[in-house]
């Protein structure tokens, strides 16, 4: 019977903080890593066979890309929701370390809640719709600046209407 390890992985823009809990118990510190794909890979080299490494991150922007580049290597990863990682009463103090072998022994423990992490493509998507709601937003804000402006250098909209054409304050 194969023993696996699970990773908890406590990911930032710069770095990466990793926690492992063996199969006997011992849940210890590894350290942090850069997040950058050459160092991901290394660590993976270092900790055994993949088939063996089951590793679990916190769901979020940084997250989605490590959860992409351990799917590649062969590794078994969850995205877990912050907010539904347990933690113990009076446990405040978090640091990366510690947030890192929490992961790891909710997840050699089965107590961690996993949530869909999207593909790629479908990320991009997502991102363009943001994009898209942003800009709506950066328009209307921009044709509300300038009908004040309007206003205060005294224009007026013609008369009988609420505000000016569309086709004058969007130009």
């Amino acid at each position: 019977m194969k023993k696996v390890r699970f990773l908890g992985l406590d990911v930032h823009a710069e770095t990466i903080a990793v926690a492992i809990a063996e199969p006997d118990g011992e849940v210890r510190s590894l350290g942090t890593v850069a997040n950058r794909a050459e160092a991901v890979r290394e660590l993976v080299r270092k900790l055994g066979p993949v088939e063996q490494l089951r590793a679990c991150n916190e769901a979020g922007p940084t997250g989605y890309v490590l959860y992409w580049q351990l799917a590649e290597l062969g590794v078994g990863c969850d995205g877990i929701a912050p907010t539904l990682v347990p933690m113990k009463a009076g446990d405040r103090v978090e640091t990366d370390r510690r947030d890192a072998e929490r992961l790891a022994r909710g997840l050699r423990a089965g107590d961690l809640t996993a949530v869909y992490v999207p593909d790629a493509g479908s990320e991009a998507l997502r991102d363009l719709v943001r994009a898209r709601e942003a800009a709506k937003q950066d328009q209307l804000r921009a044709r509300h600046r300038l009908n004040k402006f309007l206003l205060r250098s005294g224009q007026r909209p013609a008369a009988g209407e609420q505000s000016f054409p569309q086709r004058l304050a969007c130009r």
